[in-house]
């Protein structure tokens, strides 16, 4: 009997998440998961030091041999990891990105889940990955521990814009060599804020991102 791969849930906490409660729901979903991670690498940015930094001492916490990424402020649908391992075995990667609903917090308690996401074009997440024309992808992927390792995540500072690192990290495992693909299923929430009718990415900052 062939040994089963392992796991390690790998996030970033700004203390900002475990006061408001947002960490605890991200850690309800972990557990709620069918195939139960191995292990989950959690480093705090206790010193404002952004989501790169904090993100990179939490991978390499990780000693399994596939890791799965996670906002604190996004949640993991009950298949995610079962999906996305089974997806990887099957078509031999070391990468696999999936789609998402996006989670609409409108404050109070008050809250829905767009099926159809407001962010990305549908064809987005549609359609396979192309080497030739890489999309940007989110980073809560599913990657080989060594090769995330390898890559890694450093800090940047691209002034208002996004920090980018997930576009970064996505981009530096294609050099790697890596077998990048797509599984077409909508297996997390991408939490945002919904503020007088404007949506906002709660990951913070723009150029902190998900540790603030």
């Amino acid at each position: 009997m062939s040994r089963r791969e392992t796991i390690s849930v790998v996030t970033p906490v700004h203390p900002g998440r475990i006061r408001n409660g947002l960490f605890a729901e991200c850690l309800q979903s972990i557990h709620a998961q069918t195939l139960l991670p191995d292990a989950h690498c959690v480093a705090i940015d206790l010193d404002g030091e952004g989501a790169a930094p904090t993100r990179q001492k939490a991978l390499m916490q990780a000693r399994t041999d596939w890791v799965a990424f996670l906002d604190s402020d996004d949640l993991f649908l009950p298949r995610h990891l079962a999906r996305m391992l089974h997806h990887a075995q099957e078509h031999e990667l070391d990468f696999v990105y999936s789609w998402f609903k996006v989670l609409q917090d409108f404050g109070g308690g008050n809250r829905c889940v767009l099926e159809d996401d407001p962010i990305f074009p549908m064809t987005h997440y549609l359609n396979p990955w192309d080497p030739d024309d890489p999309i940007e992808t989110t980073i809560t992927v599913f990657v080989r521990t060594e090769l995330a390792q390898s890559v890694g995540f450093q800090a940047l500072d691209r002034g208002e814009a996004n920090s980018g690192e997930d576009r970064f990290f996505t981009l530096g495992c294609m050099a790697a060599g890596a077998k990048i693909g797509h599984l077409v299923r909508k297996t997390w929430l991408w939490r945002h804020s919904n503020v007088n009718g404007v949506v906002l990415n709660t990951s913070g900052l723009p150029t902190k991102g998900d540790a603030v």
